[in-house]
């Protein structure tokens, strides 16, 4: 190998040794945490003279080269927050985005938002704009759990919102289980017995966690259990579609539907069988969006848009230093009874 060869060589090895360093090996080559150095990485005053030593140390002897993150925080300027979904269609996606853009413009920062649609590309998708932004706010499983992992790794912060936990990113969701009970408990004290579940908890921890309260209520109380859930999205075709297959199977006495959503898709396919909700079959659903209010629909009202305003809070935090330890958050929920449950349902309140 001739000379130009080896320092051809030797330059793609401290490129790549440089490009696998991260905020984190920084902070923890110079004893600090990954907030000092965020903050030494701004000129922060905040930052002791000999730490800030210490961490220019580290980032010399490491070959350190800041993302995206640590330049916008060196150069003082704030980049965009991303905000990454399934889907944006529906209102329950445009509340939790109202949320956060509130909260976004009153802090200075713009937001790129992503919907990843289901596509194969989805985790390559969501690491591009990793590197394009401050901060990360991921819905649901749009990615699988190494994706977000490796942007944790890069020392990108990141908020995950209707999801279990990862580590080293913070989450903010709501309360699934216990309002999930709540609901079976509701209809059991209606004189119901007989009940099916619509939704897939497969694709979503929220439904999971739904079906899973589902269950657990309707065995504590001595009554038949549903051997799966039936699939379904989100959507009101979802809801729609599975209206003759019920017919057909012989109806239920309740469908609990696992969002708004599917419940009035189903509501309208099967009042134009000519079934009639609650007389001959009832419906559940779940979010309170303001559709189910004027449908009478009895549902779980979920926070949607304080979720979306807690996430753009929580990842400021960590984006500025103010915060370097993971936080969790889970927010409540309520259970809204109106008619579309049975006849005790239309003395409640609306």
């Amino acid at each position: 190998m001739d000379s130009a060869e080896q320092k051809s060589t030797g330059q793609r090895r401290r490129t790549s040794a440089r490009a696998s360093v991260t905020i984190r090996d920084v902070a923890r080559h110079a004893g600090v945490s990954v907030a000092t150095v965020s903050r030494a990485l701004r000129g922060s005053d905040l930052v002791h003279p000999a730490t800030r030593e210490r961490v220019d140390a580290a980032i010399e002897e490491l070959r350190f080269t800041p993302s995206q993150l640590g330049r916008s925080l060196a150069e003082r300027r704030h980049a965009a927050n991303g905000i990454v979904f399934p889907d944006l269609s529906g209102p329950f996606y445009a509340e939790v985005v109202l949320g956060y853009e509130e909260v976004a413009a009153t802090l200075g920062r713009s937001v790129l938002i992503l919907s990843t649609h289901n596509r194969e590309s989805a985790g390559d998708m969501v690491l591009d704009l990793a590197g394009r932004v401050d901060g990360l706010a991921v819905f649901g499983r749009t990615v699988h759990d190494d994706v977000v992992a490796e942007i944790v790794q890069r020392g990108v912060p990141v908020v995950l919102m209707a999801r279990t936990e990862i580590e080293g990113a913070d989450s903010v969701r709501t309360e699934n289980v216990v309002a999930a009970t709540s609901v079976v408990d509701h209809l059991l004290a209606d004189g119901h017995r007989r009940m099916a579940f619509l939704g897939d908890p497969v694709d979503s921890t929220d439904v999971a966690e739904r079906w899973a309260g589902f269950r657990g209520a309707l065995a504590q109380a001595g009554v038949d259990v549903p051997e799966r859930a039936i699939p379904a999205g989100f959507k009101e075709d979802d809801g729609a579609r599975v209206a003759a297959a019920l017919i057909a199977d012989g109806l239920p006495d309740v469908v609990v539907c696992a969002n708004d959503e599917l419940a009035l898709g189903l509501t309208v396919a099967l009042a134009e069988e000519g079934i009639e909700v609650p007389g001959e079959v009832a419906v559940t659903g779940w979010d309170d969006v303001m559709a189910a209010r004027y449908a009478g629909l009895t549902t779980v009202r979920q926070p949607m848009r304080e979720m979306g305003a807690r996430a753009a809070q929580m990842l400021d935090a960590r984006i500025s230093g103010d915060r370097s330890e993971p936080r969790h958050d889970v927010l409540t929920t309520q259970l809204v009874v109106r008619r579309s449950c049975g006849p005790h349902s239309k003395e409640a309140h609306r």
